[in-house]
């Protein structure tokens, strides 16, 4: 399918090697240009990565490869994901959901999850990708704080749902899109989109620029996980991204490993590639080397956007397991969700003959920011580059005055105003208002985001070199960085206290060969409990099932009184200095006895 109407100013970034010629001229309409989209054609991210496609004689054009366990296979056409996203559309209108609605997408990485998400994107509903290894208490928190009305899920996962809906009277409809009709409870609706009729016709909502579209939760250091809130026009930012950085092309199979319960599988595994009419590869099994190289040699996947944690594990198994398998089809390598260590660089550049390109950007940037482009020059372990059109620099740590100083250490900050910025922290105004630096007292998200006086702070610390090139130095509060997926330890923390011998708690980040951090959690316990290897092993699977398998402490330190300061927070960055042999820092709040 080559739909995609190119111009000069607009084609990709194929064989060009020049970072500085797209930063002449540069402007976010590139991205219209590349898609041909032109005002006045109708904005809704569903109908662009689908229906649009088909119009522009992408109908039969393979959409989706689909392996899952079992070596069960599926391919689909653009045509398969038009109708099968107006099933989930028509659908959700006949269930009684409205334009605003928040709708989740709680499973497995199965067709349906992607059928779904741009299925509640046509019918103008705001889709809640959550990720499905989530326990009960995890997911109850993000329905709570969203106020969901509707659920997809599967058989698999309707049974964390029925734990808690009792406690969610937002939650009107629970869908379950795969496994046994006959065992549904009361209340609950089956669906098949595959063994329903066919939905050949629906009127997609007609979006406009801040019309919401994808929420995503983000963890931070206290109180309770943040949605951070996209809009329709957040596209352009992604298309132009996914064109320019993953250099994709009408004749590329990708394969982004990451999960849409995460913003790079929904930003950089849907709409990017999809908008393009990209085929691309979806792999729902567990990892082992051998498998994920089989899948690359199957598929002849050309371009590949995977995870440090990843190209870590992959890095440790040797050249000698990559060797056995034919990854000729590999052309672009890249990174993202942590730094890439210049190892893991230069590693991949013997194993497969490419580096691996590293890119940063957040939940809350919604695109890439920093990033190695193609053809420009790679030093391995740095991030890159600001990306055309972002103004990005570094704040001072105390004053977040801008620093001009090659090497010094600061906050990465961006000007305001990126098109797949995030509008808001749903129901958290302040929280939103304390990532702008000088922002005013009563200003409005809006008023924020359009703010280009403002700088919007990351939360992460880096350097700069004389060439421009970022460096990564770390997070620059206290969440835990664990496989590229950031976990709050307030979340962490709250769970270890309900557990019956826990009195208090704190969780950090224990550093890690291949995950670059883990949970550890430091307890004091009740009386009548004593440490002891059951305990330890009841305490990780009581918060596995209760959040999540990334939130599971690895290690867990019995002490006999947490540090505080003086009003009785518990100093965490104390207890992570100690375990990562860091200065520890000014003490002069900590609590003495």
């Amino acid at each position: 399918m080559s739909g995609t109407r190119r111009t000069s100013k607009g084609t990709a970034l194929s064989n060009i090697g020049s970072y500085d010629e797209r930063l002449k001229g540069f402007d976010w309409g590139i991205a219209r240009e590349i898609l041909g989209w032109e005002e006045g054609d109708l904005l809704n991210i569903g109908a662009i990565c689908s229906d649009r496609v088909c119009a522009r004689d992408g109908a039969g054009k393979i959409a989706l490869i689909w392996e899952g366990f079992g070596d069960r296979k599926a391919t689909y056409t653009f045509d398969d994901l038009r109708v099968y996203s107006n099933g989930f559309a028509d659908f959700l209108v006949g269930q009684g959901i409205e334009p605003g609605d928040r709708v989740c997408v709680f499973m497995d990485k199965i067709p349906s999850l992607y059928f779904s998400f741009l299925g509640v994107l046509k019918m103008g509903g705001i889709v809640q990708p959550l990720f499905c290894a989530f326990g009960d208490e995890s997911l109850e928190v993000r329905l709570a704080s969203a106020g969901t009305r509707a659920i997809l899920t599967t058989q698999k996962h309707v049974r964390k749902v029925r734990k808690i809906q009792e406690r969610l009277p937002s939650l009107e409809k629970v869908i379950v899109v795969a496994g046994d009709e006959s065992k549904l409870k009361d209340g609950e609706v089956f669906f098949d989109v595959e063994a329903a009729l066919r939905v050949e016709e629906f009127e997609s909502h007609a979006a406009g620029p801040e019309t919401r579209s994808v929420l995503h939760y983000t963890s931070g250091t206290t109180g309770q996980p943040k949605g951070a809130q996209h809009v329709h026009d957040s596209i352009w930012g992604q298309v132009l991204t996914t064109s320019w950085v993953l250099d994709l092309r009408d004749d590329d199979v990708y394969w982004c490993t990451a999960d849409p319960g995460w913003v790079t599988g929904t930003s950089y595994g849907i709409i990017g590639p999809w908008a393009l009419g990209i085929t691309q590869c979806v792999l729902d099994s567990g990892f082992t080397s051998s498998r994920w190289y089989q899948f690359i040699q199957d598929n002849r996947v050309t371009v590949w956007y995977s995870a440090p944690t990843a190209i870590r594990s992959l890095m440790r198994d040797g050249e000698e397991v990559a060797a056995r398998f034919d990854l000729s089809s590999l052309r672009h390598l890249t990174s993202v969700g942590e730094p890439l260590n210049a190892e893991a660089v230069v590693w991949s550049e013997k194993a497969y003959g490419l580096p691996f390109l590293d890119t940063y950007w957040q939940t809350e940037t919604g695109s890439i920011m920093i990033t190695n482009f193609p053809g420009m020059k790679v030093k391995p372990g740095s991030m890159g580059k600001a990306f055309p059109g972002i103004t990005a620099a570094l704040l001072d740590l105390r004053t977040h005055e801008p620093i001009g100083e090659p090497g010094k250490v600061g906050l990465i900050a961006f000007r305001p105003g990126w098109p797949a910025m995030f509008r808001e922290y749903r129901g958290q105004d302040d929280v939103y208002r304390s990532k702008f630096v000088g922002a005013a007292d009563d200003a409005t998200p809006d008023e924020l985001r359009t703010n280009e006086d403002l700088w919007y702070v990351s939360g992460d610390r880096s350097s700069i070199d004389a060439d421009g090139y970022f460096w990564f130095v770390g997070r620059d509060d206290d969440v835990i960085n664990t496989g590229g997926h950031l976990v709050g330890p307030f979340e962490i923390e709250s769970a270890l206290v309900e557990h019956e011998a826990i009195a208090e708690a704190a969780a950090i980040g224990k550093p890690d060969a291949v995950n670059m951090e883990v949970v550890k959690a430091v307890v004091t316990l009740n009386p009548g409990f004593e440490p002891s290897g059951d305990l330890e092993l009841s305490i990780m699977n009581f918060i596995r099932k209760r959040l999540s398998p990334l939130a599971m402490p690895q290690e867990i330190e019995y002490v006999e009184k947490l540090p505080k300061t003086r009003s009785g927070k518990i100093l965490r960055r104390y207890l992570r200095a100690l375990e990562w042999g860091e200065e520890v820092g000014d003490l002069s709040t900590l609590e003495h006895d």
